[in-house]
């Protein structure tokens, strides 16, 4: 019996909803999955629905209702423990987290699937498809050797369920690896990982085992090869149409169709159609555009630009590199605070303690943790600080980019923090720091690290023509007396421009 199988309602209907998730027809798989969620009472239903929903959005790049389904989907799995549900919520988190170039909560929600899916005692087809979406987010976070360990996680626990290993042939981890190999200067590698995928898809058509939604990754890594001055048998365009309704087969297709007009000599008109239409920087890498470039200038026979293409892409691989390194040093101090925890359990909450946008703690944490400093006798300072801008950014671009500056100075303050250091979002664009024993020589420290961090983010590129800045102000909890609803008032009526 599958997992699906134990569920009390709309068994079909959730079966129905996956497969065509799995064919890459998202958009008619949510009307389903709505319609469970306005029916359904049994509560594992509900949140193996909103685990679904939440994948479909994310296929269907809906990124400004990521974080309220996020939330409601936490909230569900937590009331029913299950580790496919846990598993297969935060493989879908680490996804979401990619497209909202959040890294360092997308690699935590990777370590998280990965544990949860290992202690599924079931080895049925809804755990082989937990195991394949973990994959795929490896892959787009660019983990690729964890990825291919995963796929073959998901090929085993499948084929104890009966199914076949072409099903979860996952072509587009393949396709992710050889790209970057590209982006990184190995074209000869990745002209030989691109002949594999040509080799399967050969094996699949014989076998009549093709997915509908991996025709846009085949389609792309023959007009790719094709790109590169390798021809190939197979029709590149056909197999660019159709696949789905989702951002990465649309892209697929665009950039698919630029590749191929490289290949016919028309590099100009390549040129005109990159710049035509932008393309998510989550499906393939920010590099690929740029490489794109590089190869249709180099066809035109200008070199000059060609170079300048390259070292762009080249400079956009060494900033991903930075942030593994900055995201390896705040796992590092992540590991330090976890075993302070263990010897200290009551400083921090549990989840229901922390923002789902940003993963701070929230005000609830925020007040326990003074409680604490206060019932202990201690002092610290408190900082009060504000994002300068954050309206406009709204009002201009969106709710959805306000979502993503919101996360930057979140990454930013959490970076910049003294260990031992507590960082919450409060409300709004607000957010407080408690830096315990410190005195005003150290608030002004910490203060000038956080404007320094905050002026080199790129904030251009984030939400263009609109500056950012931080305004901040600093008082003290614990002096005389003092609570934290004194000192937060203090601090604010002292906010200036950081």
């Amino acid at each position: 019996m599958g997992w699906l199988d134990q569920l009390a309602e709309h068994v079909d209907d959730l079966r129905r909803a996956g497969r065509l998730q799995q064919d890459g027809r998202s958009a008619r798989a949510l009307p389903i999955l709505d319609a469970v969620l306005a029916d359904t009472t049994d509560p594992t239903t509900r949140a193996y629905a909103l685990v679904q929903r939440f994948g479909a959005l994310i296929n269907l790049g809906r990124v400004a209702e990521l974080a309220t389904a996020m939330a409601a989907v936490a909230e569900a799995v937590r009331e029913v423990p299950d580790p496919y549900l846990r598993g297969q919520m935060h493989a879908f988190a680490a996804l979401g987290a990619h497209l909202q170039s959040n890294l360092d909560r997308g690699v935590t929600h990777l370590v998280q699937a990965s544990r949860a899916l290992a202690a599924v005692p079931e080895r049925d087809e809804e755990t082989a498809w937990g195991w394949h979406d973990l994959a795929m987010a490896y892959s787009y976070l660019g983990f690729h050797g964890q990825a291919l360990t995963a796929i073959e996680q998901a090929r085993e626990v499948g084929a104890s369920a009966g199914l076949a290993p072409e099903v979860f042939a996952a072509p587009g981890i393949r396709l992710r690896n050889a790209v970057a190999l590209d982006h990184q200067g190995d074209t000869d590698g990745c002209l030989r990982v691109l002949r594999d995928i040509d080799a399967e898809l050969s094996r699949y058509l014989a076998t009549d085992q093709l997915r509908p939604g991996s025709r846009a990754v085949y389609g792309y890594a023959l007009a790719r090869r094709a790109a590169l001055g390798e021809p190939t048998e197979a029709g590149a365009a056909t197999w660019l149409t159709g696949g789905g309704d989702s951002v990465r087969t649309r892209d697929l297709q665009h950039l698919g169709a630029v590749c191929l007009t490289i290949a016919a000599g028309k590099p100009e008109r390549a040129l005109t159609m990159l710049e035509a239409i932008p393309v998510s920087a989550e499906v393939l890498g920010a590099p690929e555009p740029a490489r794109l470039r590089s190869i249709c200038h180099a066809s035109a026979g200008d070199h000059a630009a060609a170079h300048a293409a390259d070292r762009y892409a080249f400079r956009l691989v060494a900033q991903r590199v930075d942030q593994l390194r900055d995201g390896y040093l705040d796992g590092v101090a992540a590991r330090l605070d976890a075993q302070e925890t263990q010897r200290d359990p009551g400083r921090y909450g549990d989840e229901t303690l922390s923002d789902p946008l940003t993963g701070l703690p929230n005000r609830r944490a925020l007040e326990h943790y003074v409680d604490g400093l206060l019932t202990r006798g201690e002092r610290a300072a408190v900082g009060v600080c504000d994002i300068v801008g954050f309206t406009t950014v709204n009002l201009r671009h969106g709710r959805h980019c306000g979502d993503l500056v919101l996360q930057r100075i979140a990454g930013v303050l959490a970076r910049v923090m003294r260990r031992g250091d507590f960082v919450a979002r409060f409300a709004g664009d607000e957010f407080v720091l408690v830096l315990p024993g410190a005195g005003p020589h150290h608030a002004a420290e910490v203060a000038r690290r956080i404007s320094a961090a905050a002026a080199v983010e790129n904030w251009q590129v984030l939400v263009p023509g609109t500056p950012i800045g931080l305004a901040a102000g600093w008082s003290e909890v614990g002096a005389n007396g003092r609570g934290l609803s004194a000192a937060l008032a203090a601090a604010a009526a002292s906010r200036k421009p950081t």
